[in-house]
C-alpha cells in the first residue's frame, strides 16, 4: 500500500488535508494520539512513544509532518522518527514548519535543515495561522472573552495566513510532486497581505460587530498570560519573544507560495473573519 501518513492528523491542518486528499483520490493515513475507533485510517500515533511509529508509518510511502507543539526543540523527538521514514523508503515528507523562529532554539532550524537535505523532502514555512485569532489559542480565548489582544508587538505586521490554505500548498506537494521541481526544498507561505494586530482588531470588529481593542504589553507580562493560559514556561517566554520580535519587522513579509503551488490566491484575512464570524460572538466574562 502506498499513501500519506499525516502526523498531527487531527489538527488545524492536517484535519484539512487529510479532506483534500481524500476527495482526490489519494489514500491517507490520520495519525493522532486518540484516533477515533470509528475512523479505518485512523492510527495511533505518540511522539513520546516510538513504538507507534514504525506502525504508523508502514505501508506510507509519503508523510505530512507536524512536530511535536509547545517545545523548543522537536529533534530528541522527531530524528528518530525520520530515519525511520528513511528506513522504511519513504520517498516524500512535507514538514510543516515555521516563519516565525524560536529565539534560543536551534531545533526547529536543525530539523528543517534534515528535511531539506534530503532528495524530494521539502519544508513548508507558514506565517502566523489566521486560525490562532479563534479560541482555544490563548490569543482568541482572550478576543472571545474579553473583546482584546493584548501583545508586545507594537504596530508590527505579520502575514498571516488561513490554515486551510496550509493545507492546500501542502495537498499540491503530495499529490502533485512531478509539477514540482526537485530542487525546490523551502517554500515561504503567507496570507496576501502582512497586518498589524490594529489592523485585525479593525477587521474583525468591523465584520463581525464585536468591538475587540488592542492593549499594548511588555514582554514579561505578556509571557505571564501565556503561563496563565497553561503553556509550558520556556515555551511561553518563547513566544513572547516572538510577540515582541514582531515590532521589529522581521515578519513583514508576504511571499506567492500559494498561489504558485494551488494556482489561486490564499484568503484575505477579511474572508477568514467572515467565514467564522460565530465564533467570537460570546463576550464571556468582563475584564476586571
Amino acid at each position: 500500500m502506498t499513501g500519506v501518513l499525516i502526523s498531527g492528523g487531527t489538527g488545524k491542518t492536517g484535519r484539512t488535508l487529510a479532506g483534500l486528499l481524500r476527495k482526490r483520490g489519494v489514500p491517507v493515513r490520520v495519525a493522532s494520539r486518540t484516533p477515533p475507533a470509528d475512523a479505518p485510517d485512523a492510527v495511533r500515533f505518540d511522539w513520546n512513544d516510538p513504538a507507534t511509529h514504525s506502525a504508523a508509518l508502514h505501508g506510507m510511502d509519503q508523510v505530512y509532518l507536524v512536530p511535536p507543539v509547545n517545545t523548543t526543540d522537536p529533534m530528541p523527538l522527531v530524528e528518530p522518527f525520520l530515519a525511520e521514514a528513511e528506513h522504511l523508503g519513504v520517498r516524500r515528507v512535507v514538514l510543516l514548519g515555521s516563519a516565525i523562529v524560536l529565539p534560543d532554539a536551534p531545533g526547529a532550524l536543525e530539523l528543517a535543515a534534515h528535511v531539506r537535505a534530503r532528495p524530494g523532502w521539502v519544508v513548508l514555512r507558514p506565517s502566523g495561522f489566521m486560525q490562532n485569532f479563534l479560541a482555544p489559542h490563548p490569543l482568541g480565548e482572550r478576543i472571545r472573552r474579553h473583546g482584546e489582544i493584548r501583545t508586545a508587538a507594537g504596530t508590527g505586521r505579520v502575514g498571516w495566513i488561513d490554515a486551510r490554505d496550509i493545507a492546500a500548498a501542502a495537498a499540491a506537494l503530495l499529490t502533485d510532486p512531478d509539477e514540482h521541481p526537485d530542487d525546490r526544498r523551502d517554500y515561504l507561505l503567507t496570507g496576501p497581505k502582512a497586518l498589524s494586530y490594529q489592523d485585525a482588531a479593525q477587521i474583525i470588529t468591523h465584520h463581525t460587530g464585536r468591538p475587540v481593542r488592542v492593549v499594548p504589553v511588555g514582554v514579561t507580562e505578556q509571557a505571564d498570560t501565556y503561563r496563565a493560559a497553561g503553556l509550558p514556561d520556556a515555551f511561553a517566554t518563547a513566544l513572547a519573544a516572538v510577540d515582541a520580535g514582531i515590532g521589529t519587522g522581521r515578519d513583514d513579509q508576504v511571499s506567492t507560495a500559494v498561489l504558485d503551488l494551488t494556482g489561486r490566491p490564499p484568503r484575505t484575512f477579511a474572508e477568514f473573519v467572515q467565514d467564522h464570524a460565530p465564533q467570537w460572538a460570546s463576550a464571556g466574562t468582563p475584564e476586571d
